[in-house]
């Protein structure tokens, strides 16, 4: 069984569904509720996966381990489509990830309310030019890998949950929002979004 340090609503969710996706047994421990986590990753972000004596940390390198590990349709056998395949992960993990963090940081951290909308409006600018990336890559297929979901498209899903949270307008084309859509009905992603809030409360 594997052990998953989550944060309720953060990018953890998208480990959350892909070990589900994968049929693996997880016990989730709330980090929030966790005083030690920091002994754990002293840097202190999410996820964080115990794997037997292994703990395993950042987002992108946690989902590379387990595809690797447990053959599934979320990540295909063809070297060139892997290929592919982390390169959209990576795009997920350390282009789209850190573009919503702007949105994090600057809600949190600028006082000035005139200078905090103008800030989140350039920041939401530039997601909706990574919307756009996305978009134009799903122009002859319903998901990024392919005909069925793959990591990144679970992990985007997640993301693209945050901009509700804040007052900016998020553009998201119409095939993406399909995609989007598809993924976030998912059983195991409905699943894990409401275990995480029922053990929030």
């Amino acid at each position: 069984m594997y052990t998953l340090y989550y944060s309720p609503g953060a990018c953890s969710v998208a480990t959350h569904v892909v070990l589900r996706e994968l049929g693996q047994e997880v016990h989730t421990v709330n980090v929030q509720k966790d005083n030690e986590f920091k002994n754990l990753n002293p840097v202190g972000t999410v996820p964080v996966l115990i794997d037997g004596n292994r703990t395993l940390t950042e987002g992108a390198a946690i989902m590379l381990h387990l595809v690797n590990k447990h053959e599934s349709n979320l990540f295909p056998s063809d070297k060139e489509a892997q290929q592919q395949a982390i390169q959209h992960i990576m795009f997920a993990n350390a282009t789209m990830h850190p573009a919503y963090g702007r949105l994090f940081f600057i809600h949190r951290h600028v006082e000035d309310e005139k200078l905090k909308q103008d800030l989140l409006n350039t920041a939401a600018k530039h997601i909706n030019q990574l919307w756009q990336v996305v978009e134009n890559q799903l122009i002859d297929k319903r998901f990024l890998g392919g005909k069925t979901p793959s990591v990144a498209d679970i992990m985007l899903s997640v993301y693209a949950r945050w901009g509700a949270f804040f007052p900016v307008d998020i553009v998201i084309g119409d095939n993406t929002q399909q995609m989007l859509s598809a993924v976030q009905s998912m059983p195991n992603f409905i699943h894990v979004i409401e275990a995480e809030d029922a053990l929030s409360d």
